[in-house]
């Protein structure tokens, strides 16, 4: 029998259905790759009115207080003076589950983080670990579908889930994480917030580097086992919600250090594993983290679903001196993200109160749509260069530029000396104490063991294997143990 051939939805045959088309081999994405754009913009129109990722979400009003002297690296206006504030916008949320999900689960988490700053909004969008599952944009759709609730059964499907896995070797890292002792917090004040993608910095004088953020809490770290989580879904599906609103409005205001790492643009190249891969992190022991500010979270929302639920944050609302990396998944999100709010919630989104500026005002020719608003009158003109003293353009780049080179194409990321897909969840592992790589391992082992092929299962036996040794052996102990049972 044939192979069926994967087509667009005009009926064309997709050539390659891992690998987004780039400038050159490292380059950022192209515009003209329409098999991506197509399953991008078609996943976010999946759902209405959620979310179809981070639909439960809680969040916060707050402010950013600059503690240390980053001039050096960025000429970002809100971060040029030690002492100066920001106000915030953080949106906490789930990934998987839908809106009426329970908080208490096991669960990446969403650290969506606005900052209202003089030069406009700048949006960082993370998650509450320092990697991600997937590396290319083009999978997120496929990735996403794996793990959310099955079409025919309704729920989530450890098949589904697992053989997504068993296909993408480079989610090993990131499935260390969230099986291991931090992939349920708490709460959503004692857990950590990371950019996760490689960002831009550019200073004064034009010099570039690349930076990983990193939000220490300063509650301390606390999580969850499953065991726990369980019983408090259960009694409370609001856990995280109700912890947080009361937290605020006591005067416990939760608070998070800012520490960036530094990579000048030059290292980029050289680097013994690619720097713009979501599935790694830098060790700290390259690039140390550097103090950079407080965040501090001081006032509730009054009204849930007009700040929390229509909160829109875009990846690609930067301010001048930060800009983005050829990182394939944030260059995909630069799109997905806004293209997702301009669906959900309508082109003008952005006059919503939650989402529009605070410390400056937005001035241009976006014009008419849904909810529009009356902006543009008899003397305002919408267009642009015009005789009227309407709003110009500077001619100043936000960043420095990418250089690109090469051929375009589907290109799989450049090699580099140290690119694999394992080793990181190996030394992950291997940093975890006895007790912690015992629950990992039974973690892993609950949801593999329901999986009802074989082969899914040896296929993902065959990824901990690579990345140690004993961390295969132990979690194929445990399966076979549990599917004996």
């Amino acid at each position: 029998m044939s192979k069926r051939v994967l087509t667009t939805e005009s009926g064309a045959p997709v050539a390659d259905n891992q690998n987004s088309a780039t400038a050159g081999v490292g380059g950022p994405l192209l515009l003209q790759d329409q098999h991506l754009l197509e399953k991008l913009a078609r996943f976010n129109r999946e759902r209405i009115p959620e979310r179809v990722v981070h639909a439960r979400g809680s969040g916060a009003y707050g402010y950013f207080e600059v503690t240390d002297d980053v001039t050096a690296y960025t000429s970002a206006d809100f971060l040029n003076t030690v002492g100066k504030r920001t106000e915030t916008f953080l949106r906490f949320s789930t990934v998987a589950d839908s809106l009426g999900g329970a908080d208490a689960v096991r669960d990446p988490r969403g650290f969506a983080l606005k900052f209202y700053t003089e030069e406009g909004n700048y949006d960082l969008v993370g998650n509450n670990t320092p990697v991600f599952f997937i590396k290319d944009p083009i999978k997120f759709p496929d990735f996403i579908h794996s793990q959310k609730r099955d079409p025919f059964t309704g729920k989530q499907e450890p098949d589904n889930v697992w053989d997504f896995w068993a296909h993408a070797p480079e989610a090993t890292h990131q499935v260390t994480w969230l099986m291991g002792d931090r992939g349920i917090p708490a709460s959503y004040r004692h857990m950590n917030g990371y950019g996760s993608h490689t960002y831009q910095w550019t200073n004064a004088a034009g010099e570039a580097f690349f930076v990983k953020y990193h939000f220490k809490t300063n509650q301390g770290v606390r999580s969850l086992s499953s065991d726990q989580a369980a019983e408090l879904a259960g009694k409370d599906a609001n856990s995280h919600q109700t912890d947080l609103l009361q937290a605020i409005e006591r005067g416990v205001n939760p608070s998070w250090t800012l520490h960036v790492q530094i990579m000048p643009a030059a290292d980029a190249a050289d680097y013994r594993f690619n720097p713009f891969d979501l599935t790694k992190v830098w060790p700290h022991s390259d690039y140390p983290l550097q103090r950079v500010g407080r965040l501090v979270l001081d006032r509730n929302p009054d009204n849930v679903f007009a700040e929390v639920e229509q909160a829109a944050f875009s990846p690609n609302n930067f301010v001048p001196g930060i800009g983005p990396s050829p990182d394939k998944m944030l260059q995909g999100r630069l799109f997905a993200y806004a293209d997702a709010h301009r669906y959900r919630l309508g082109v003008n989104h952005t006059l919503l109160a939650v989402n529009a500026p605070k410390a400056t005002t937005a001035d241009n020719y976006g014009r008419d749509g849904l909810m529009a608003s009356n902006a543009y009158g008899r003397d305002r003109k919408n267009y642009e260069p015009n005789s009227y003293d309407g709003p110009a353009e500077t001619g100043q780049p936000l960043s420095a530029p990418l250089a690109v080179n090469g051929h375009t194409g589907t290109h799989e990321a450049p090699l580099h000396t140290k690119d694999d897909h394992f080793f990181q969840a190996g030394e992950l592992y291997r940093l975890m104490s006895a007790e912690e790589q015992a629950r990992l391992v039974a973690n892993i082992a609950g949801g593999l063991s329901q999986v009802t092929r074989d082969d899914v299962i040896e296929k993902n036996l065959a990824h901990f294997h690579a990345a140690d040794a004993e961390y295969g052996k132990r979690v194929e102990e445990a399966v076979r143990a549990l599917r004996e049972d």
